[in-house]
C-alpha cells in the first residue's frame, strides 16, 4: 500500500462509507474513488463492470449494504436479502475478475446464530439458526463472507472480511421506521425534551444486552486491515464490552437532558438476548477500539443537533 494507491469505497455516502473516507484522507491516501448510488447502481452488474473497467481500483472497501433495525428488516425481507446479495456479489465478483488482490467486505454481528455463546467468536458462524427478525439480512452477509472466503481459498487474495458489532456515530439514520437503537432513542429522546419532557416509550423489556462502536473507530479498523497482511478471513471488530438496553436509554436519557419517565413496551420483540463480540482475534492483530461509548454518544447527539435540519430523513 502507499499514499497513491487507488482505493474505492462503496457506500463512500454512509456512516460508515464516509468515516473510512475521512479516515483514509486524514493519513494522506489521495486516489480514494466513490460514486454514489445516482451515479452507479451496484445492483446492476453491467453497470459495475463498466465502472471497475473505467477507473481501475486497485483496492476494494465494501461498505454498501441496504441496512436497518428490526421493524425494517421485518417489513421488507426480500429487499433485505435479494438487494445486498446483489451489491456485494457485484462488488466481490467483478473486483476478482478485474484483477484486483484485496478486498475488505464489511458485515455485521448478526451472521452469528441467535444463542451462540457469549461472547462472538468467530468460529460460530453457521453453528445454528439465526434470529428470525434480521435473518434476511444475516444470510446475505453471510454469503459475502463466504465468497471472500472462497476466493481467498482458490486464488490465495487477500479479501478479508471484518465483523462489526453495532455501530453508531455521526452521519447516523434518524429515520424512526429504518433505524438501529441507538439513534432512534437520541432522537425519542431528543423529541420528548423539546416537548416538554413527555414520556418515551421504547420497545421490549429493556433486558437484552448489546456492545456499541463508535464508526470512527470502526474505520480505524479498516484502515488497520488495509495496511496489514492479516492471517485468516474473518474477524470481529467491537469493543468487548457490552450494556443493557435499559442502561443504554438511561445514558442517552442523562446525555440528550430528558427528564421524563421512560415506559416499556414489553409486547414488542426483544430480538436477540445478548450480542457480544469476541475481539481477541483483531486484538491480536494489533488493533483496539479507543472511544468510550458514553463520549461517542455525546458526540453523536451534538451532530444531531448540529445537522438536525439536514439530516436524512429526520422529518422532525
Amino acid at each position: 500500500m502507499n499514499k497513491n494507491t487507488r482505493i474505492y469505497i462503496a457506500g463512500h455516502r454512509g456512516m460508515v462509507g464516509s468515516a473510512i473516507w475521512r479516515a483514509l484522507e486524514g493519513k494522506g491516501y489521495n486516489q480514494l474513488i466513490g460514486k454514489t448510488s445516482k451515479e452507479l447502481d451496484l445492483k446492476n452488474q453491467e453497470a459495475v463492470k463498466n465502472f471497475f473497467e473505467k477507473e481501475r481500483p486497485e483496492v476494494v472497501i465494501d461498505a454498501a449494504a441496504r441496512v436497518g433495525g428490526i421493524l425494517a428488516n421485518n417489513n421488507y425481507p426480500y429487499q433485505f436479502l435479494m438487494e445486498n446479495m446483489q451489491i456485494q456479489n457485484n462488488l466481490i465478483d467483478t473486483a476478482h475478475k478485474q484483477g484486483i488482490d484485496k478486498f475488505i467486505f464489511l458485515g455485521s454481528s448478526c451472521i452469528y446464530p441467535k444463542l451462540a455463546p457469549q461472547p462472538l467468536k468467530e468460529e460460530y458462524l453457521l453453528t445454528s439458526s439465526l434470529e428470525p427478525t434480521n435473518e434476511w439480512y444475516a444470510i446475505a452477509k453471510i454469503t459475502g463472507v463466504k465468497a471472500c472466503e472462497a476466493i481467498r481459498k482458490q486464488f490465495e487474495k487477500d479479501y478479508i472480511s471484518l465483523m462489526p458489532t453495532n455501530l453508531f456515530g455521526p452521519f447516523d439514520n434518524f429515520d424512526l421506521e429504518t433505524s438501529h437503537v441507538l439513534p432512534a432513542m437520541i432522537r425519542k429522546f431528543h423529541e420528548a425534551k423539546i416537548q416538554g419532557n413527555e414520556p418515551v416509550e421504547l420497545w421490549g423489556s429493556g433486558t437484552p444486552k448489546r456492545e456499541f462502536l463508535h464508526v470512527e473507530d470502526m474505520a480505524d479498523a479498516v484502515v488497520f486491515a488495509l495496511e496489514n497482511d492479516f492471517q485468516d478471513n474473518l474477524y470481529n471488530v467491537g469493543t468487548g464490552l457490552d450494556l443493557s438496553i435499559k442502561e443504554l436509554a438511561e445514558l442517552i436519557q442523562k446525555t440528550v437532558g430528558h427528564q421524563g419517565e421512560i415506559i416499556w413496551d414489553s409486547s414488542k420483540p426483544d430480538g436477540t438476548p445478548r450480542k457480544l463480540m469476541d475481539v481477541s482475534k483483531m486484538s491480536n492483530a494489533g488493533w483496539k477500539a479507543k472511544i468510550k461509548l458514553e463520549d461517542g454518544i455525546k458526540d453523536t447527539y451534538q451532530w444531531f443537533l448540529e445537522n438536525i435540519d439536514s439530516i436524512k430523513q429526520v422529518k422532525l
